[in-house]
């Protein structure tokens, strides 16, 4: 019998499956280079080793959305490869810092299934886990993806779709290591970017982060095969023609990332990603787009026993086209249901954000 190699379509998947996705990536300098070519992050502990080192990590540590993205580059094959879109986000946490030289593994338990009142697709839910080497997780997620069915006429398993939580305690929050989370400030604002820390914030800010990125169909598709993201609406231009779109679709975690880039201006000393609590991709990026982001401080949580660092709970926003300041008093209010068509990304998110 011939293998199917076209991936798996939405019948194939079985509620409480677990997969082990290949293969396992050892990541370089080299990838922490194309990322930075990619992005131009300048966060400072991922920019500078003497500056993590001194702050109690090993080394500089990759960026957190970096190891996302391979994360989530894993598990594409196995669970997206034939996607209409991915959806959403939930209950992200990232556990440990990943360092050049480890061993990124993932694996997926498959939490909810139902099919779509067209016939043609269904909703999968996973929650996918990465390891280092030492089987330490490092990265935790759950996500849920619109996939096409081989066969419209095949019947479908009951619905099952778990309750997420709406947010990530800060309590579940992992902090930094020890330097860091001890309090020893290391991060001399003229090398960090700013003198703004945690208790200069306040919940209700809005941050304007100015700068735009005109997107380009070579960065995206470099960035999507750097992650090993397979899915075929970001590449088959021929078949991409057949869609309601009529070209490829730009992967969600490029915008992520520059939306973590662009959150320098303004939040400099947010020094890593500490939790995904929730991300919509309101609307698909083309190659061409302009894009802008923007910041609401949503909350502010001081952690007890920890004192360099507090958890500041961010709401991200990217637009399409126009700034974002146009727009924000449609998009940044809690209880928005209904997206602008600027509107491309609206993610909810945890940092550590230094303190004085």
């Amino acid at each position: 019998m011939t293998p199917d190699a076209g991936g798996r379509f939405f019948e194939d998947f079985t509620l409480g499956e677990k997969i082990t996705h290949a293969t396992p990536r050892t990541l370089e300098s080299g990838d922490i280079a194309l990322y930075q070519a990619l992005y131009g992050g300048r966060h400072i502990l991922n920019s500078s080793r003497p500056a993590a080192q001194a702050a109690g990590y090993a080394d500089r540590p990759l960026e957190n959305w970096l190891v996302f993205h391979i994360v989530f580059g894993k598990t594409v094959p196995d669970i997206s490869r034939n996607a209409v879109a991915n959806l959403g986000y939930a209950e992200g946490r990232f556990l440990a810092p990943v360092y050049c030289g480890d061993t990124v593994s993932a694996v997926s338990e498959v939490t909810g299934l139902r099919e779509n009142s067209n016939g043609k697709s269904g909703i999968v839910m996973v929650r996918s886990r990465g390891f280092n080497q030492h089987q330490e997780m490092i990265v935790e997620y759950v996500r849920w993806v619109m996939v096409n069915k081989r066969d419209p006429s095949a019947s479908a398993p009951d619905p099952v779709m778990p309750q997420l939580a709406p947010a990530v305690a800060p309590a579940d929050l992992v902090p930094p290591p020890t330097g860091l989370a001890e309090g020893i400030n290391t991060l001399d604002s003229a090398q960090s970017g700013s003198d703004k820390y945690f208790d200069d914030y306040e919940t209700g800010m809005f941050i304007d982060h100015h700068d735009g990125v005109t997107l380009e169909d070579s960065e995206h598709m470099l960035a999507t095969r750097a992650y090993q993201n397979t899915a075929r609406v970001h590449f088959d231009g021929l078949a991409q023609q057949e869609t309601r779109f009529g070209k490829r679709l730009i992967y969600g975690g490029h915008i992520i990332s520059h939306a973590r880039a662009m959150s320098f201006n303004g939040l400099e000393n947010a020094v890593c990603v500490a939790g995904l609590n929730a991300g919509t991709h309101a609307a698909p990026a083309f190659a061409g787009d302009t894009i802008y982001a923007g910041t609401r401080i949503v909350d502010k949580a001081p952690i007890a026993g920890v004192e360099g660092v507090g958890a500041m709970r961010l709401r991200h926003f990217v637009t399409k086209n126009k700034p974002v300041g146009d727009i924000i008093e449609l998009v940044s209010k809690q209880e928005t249901e209904t997206k602008p068509d600027d509107l491309l990304l609206d993610l909810d998110c945890w940092v550590w954000m230094a303190r004085r």
